[in-house]
């Protein structure tokens, strides 16, 4: 466990920025096109707020789990309309009973701004609206100036090299006859040729433009919303040193009562000693001393690797920095003001902030998706998925005795499907019973067993 200092949070040494990707397509189906709108069924107007015309989230917009990011709706129905279905529908536009909210939504655990948004879609070359069509003059505008502006720079930088390289004034390069010159002869047409790159990439441009983005085979539209989320140190997160030295934080310690040197200093992390003699990465404490040592003498240092610094050249480094020669000092409670018993090793040393954030781990559960065989919980926090009750942690139970925890766990909990309904209906009614079924998990055992030969059925005893 690594102890860290308020002051490190306050200064946001720790403190990183994540952009998660979010994206959702909208396909053609045997029912009819997936739609991107804002007209989404039965959604407040409230939940609606951040989404523009196009039912698309706005940039700048403050997100939380459960959030709408895209709006979108997918035609159901049992049957496929009959053609008859089919031209009422395109005369009287469709109902909204015909469709399902399939938004994508913000999932549990993240929270942020949406920092840009980008749409693919395919563009139906007949029925272009007046407004699609002004965008895309605007773009190709854009594009023809860009295009423009890099060719004329190009030409301006083959006319001074070819002014340098033949030695004339910049204004004769024009007129002048490079025939005879080898190396001019290269240098144009090494330009010519990145002018001819430039003005096929326009032409590439300008044509997908006028085109559309190119998409999968019954994919309409994408749309890909990016958030940014901005997280301080917490309780939870993981911390590794340069040598293997891992370690979560326990503790954040307001600067008051950490630990301080005989100067006043608080330090900013505490590490346990006990990781050292076992894992015998004993680089961290030399990394210590020799970089108390460089800080006070205000030095640069650099340990190649199988050539770093040797015991003798560090302890001489402290000694020319006025510091205990065993890098150790004391240190007084931060709490009482008293000082510890013993000295300890204090220097300063290269920590880094690692991926596992405890706000990507955390999960809870209560209803969610059960596996279609098993009837069980599926596992992991990105199936939303139950924690796995193992073979030690039944003996755990069984140890202590707690003998209707472990039948819960085994069965209504689990994959117990009739028993799963009977005891929300206790709970509703306020009854304490529990009447259990059979496990799917027996089930499928003898389904494998009959599927060996073996004729094995249930029967209920008289």
């Amino acid at each position: 466990a690594i102890l860290i200092s308020e002051r490190l949070i306050k200064k946001d040494t720790f403190t990183s920025i994540h952009i998660e990707e979010f994206e959702i397509e909208a396909a053609e189906t045997r029912l009819g096109n997936e739609e991107i709108t804002r007209d989404i069924p039965n959604v407040s107007e409230e939940a609606l707020r951040n989404l523009d015309e196009n039912g698309i989230i706005r940039i700048g917009a403050e997100v939380s789990s459960g959030d709408i990011l895209v709006g979108k709706i997918t035609p159901k129905t049992d049957s496929e309309p009959s053609p008859e279905e089919r031209l009422l529908r395109a005369i009287f536009g469709e109902k909204a009973g015909d469709v399902r909210d399939t938004s994508l939504i913000v999932p549990p655990g993240v929270e942020g701004v949406v920092i840009d948004v980008h749409v693919f879609q395919r563009k139906d070359r007949g029925r272009k609206s007046k407004e699609e069509k002004t965008k895309e003059l605007a773009k190709i505008r854009e594009l023809k100036a860009y295009y423009k502006q890099e060719i004329e720079f190009l030409q301006t930088e083959k006319t001074a090299r070819l002014a340098q390289v033949l030695g004339i004034d910049k204004k004769k390069v024009e007129k002048f006859d490079l025939s005879d010159n080898e190396e001019a002869k290269i240098l144009a047409a090494s330009f010519d040729e990145q002018m001819q790159e430039l003005l096929a990439e326009e032409e590439q441009e300008i044509e997908k433009v006028r085109r559309g983005d190119e998409l999968p085979a019954g994919i309409l539209k994408r749309v890909v919303a990016y958030i940014a989320t901005k997280r301080k140190l917490s309780e939870g997160d993981k911390l590794a040193g340069r040598h293997g030295n891992k370690g979560v934080v326990s503790r954040i310690i307001p600067e008051e009562n950490m630990p301080y040197m005989p100067d006043g200093t608080p330090v900013d992390v505490v590490l346990n000693p006990l990781g050292v003699p076992s894992r015998m990465n004993v680089g961290q404490i030399l990394e210590c001393h020799l970089g108390w040592a460089a800080k006070v003498l205000n030095m640069n240092v650099s340990c190649p690797v199988f050539d770093g610094a040797k015991e003798g050249e560090i302890k001489e480094l402290l000694k020319k920095a006025g510091l205990p020669e065993d890098g150790k000092i004391t240190l007084y409670d931060g709490y009482t003001g008293e000082p510890f018993d013993q000295k300890v090793t204090v220097g300063y040393m290269y920590i880094l902030k690692l991926i596992h954030l405890v706000d990507e781990k955390i999960h809870a559960r209560s209803i969610g998706p059960y596996s279609l065989v098993t009837q069980q919980p599926l596992g992991g926090k990105a199936q939303f998925g139950g924690q796995r009750l193992g073979e030690m942690e039944v003996w755990a139970l069984e140890a202590y005795g707690a003998a209707f925890t472990l039948q819960e766990m085994l069965t209504v909990k689990s994959d117990d499907v009739n028993g799963r309904t009977r005891i929300y209906e206790a709970i509703v009614k306020g009854e304490q019973r529990l009447t259990h079924g059979t496990p799917e998990s027996f089930n499928v055992l003898i389904k494998e067993l009959q599927g060996l030969g073996l004729d094995i059925r249930t029967e209920k005893s008289k």
